[in-house]
């Protein structure tokens, strides 16, 4: 496939850019809602809260949840707008078929429905910690058929991918690290609501005089473990990448992946030593949604580069 037949109408993919965009605002602020207990802001009620689909703002934990879920509707409206777009460009090469946006779009519809319903599983089962991973993986989900979708669209570095440019074995090295992103960014949730995880390591770069020991420490320290191995991994992949010839959009994945992974590091750095300010686990959780969806469409870039997907 030539680029101008992998590049989408330019609608849909500035549709795809901008659902993918609203998904991760949505997954990043719905872990403001974890780190700030603003979980049960609107009681037992769903999807309305307290009965209101506007309630009055009285309460900052009631104000997070509530637009949480009002980010979750834009979200599904930006989605729509994507799948409505690749409907009516379906003829095109890069939108219809089995490689094409169009299946992209309409599966990421159906995967909205599974967090938001499942969020009313989390509300009414008083927002435990196993509800909240689960919830966070089919968000992850979610967020991956998007990046997928983009880079159909073509964008992404979709479009300068040309199927046999890149080799089998890019394949392994990356969904590695897809995998073990996806790992650290559930365990990290766990931690975050696991009674005590999140405080369980009182020193860094490993838990240190002070720790609190049992369960939470090792749910915390295994998180911690898992992420500097990620770490170590994306340290040598752009180099690997360079050395083997491997496409330029693959290349800068894994430059962005370790750039992400790096600050990763300085951030639970600052966490731990600065008093977990909700500010810095903030940013600290959003950066490893951004390293697993790096990961992710690195994963998806090689295997298209190696002819494994459909182009």
């Amino acid at each position: 496939m030539t680029t101008s037949q992998a590049n989408a109408p330019a609608s849909v993919r500035l549709a795809a850019y901008a659902a993918l965009v609203v998904s991760l605002v949505h997954i990043v602020f719905g872990a403001i809602v974890r780190i700030t207990g603003s979980g049960m802001g609107c009681g037992d009620n769903w999807p309305k809260c307290y009965g209101r689909w506007f309630p009055p703002l009285e309460r900052m934990d009631l104000i997070i949840e509530v637009f949480h879920r009002y980010l979750a509707i834009t979200l599904f409206a930006a989605i729509a707008v994507l799948a409505v777009l690749a409907w009516r460009h379906r003829a095109h090469s890069a939108v219809g078929g089995k490689g094409g946006v169009w299946n992209a779009a309409l599966l990421s519809v159906g995967l909205w429905f599974a967090p938001a319903l499942f969020g009313a599983v989390t509300v009414f089962a008083g927002n435990p910690p196993w509800a909240t991973v689960v919830h966070k993986a089919l968000a992850a989900t979610l967020l991956a058929m998007l990046a997928v979708a983009t880079v159909r669209a073509g964008g992404l570095g979709g479009a300068s991918i040309v199927s046999g440019s890149g080799s089998r074995k890019a394949i392994g090295g990356t969904t590695a690290a897809a995998v073990m992103a996806l790992l650290v960014i559930l365990l990290g949730g766990l931690t975050a609501k696991l009674p005590g995880a999140a405080v369980a390591c009182a020193g860094f770069p490993l838990c240190g005089e002070g720790s609190t020991g049992g369960g939470a420490q090792h749910v915390q320290l295994t998180h911690r473990v898992l992420a500097y191995l990620l770490v170590l991994h994306l340290i040598s992949l752009p180099f690997v990448f360079r050395k083997r010839g491997e496409p330029s959009p693959m290349i800068t994945a894994a430059w962005v992946a370790l750039g992400l992974g790096v600050l990763q590091i300085v951030w639970a750095g600052w966490m731990v030593t600065g008093g977990f300010p909700n500010v810095v686990r903030s940013l600290h959780q959003a950066t490893g949604m951004f390293i697993w969806v790096t990961a992710f469409v690195m994963t998806y870039l090689a295997r298209r580069a190696a002819g494994q997907v459909a182009q």
